[in-house]
């Protein structure tokens, strides 16, 4: 009883860092989306060239 408890528990644990990592992968996704898209949304200063889209 007690091993096919641990492989369920193995298995759970298994599944959910699986789908964890799937979500990461998504999120990473969307960031580099975001981050591609500043470069090009880039506002113009002043001086006539392309400003940094981020504040820091």
């Amino acid at each position: 009883m007690v091993p096919l408890i641990l492989v369920l528990l193995l298995a759970l644990i298994l599944f959910g860092a699986g789908f964890a990592l799937k979500a990461l992968w998504w999120i990473a996704v969307i960031v580099l989306i975001v981050w591609l898209l500043g470069f090009v949304v880039r506002s113009v200063d002043s001086g006539g060239r392309k400003g940094r889209w981020y504040r820091w």
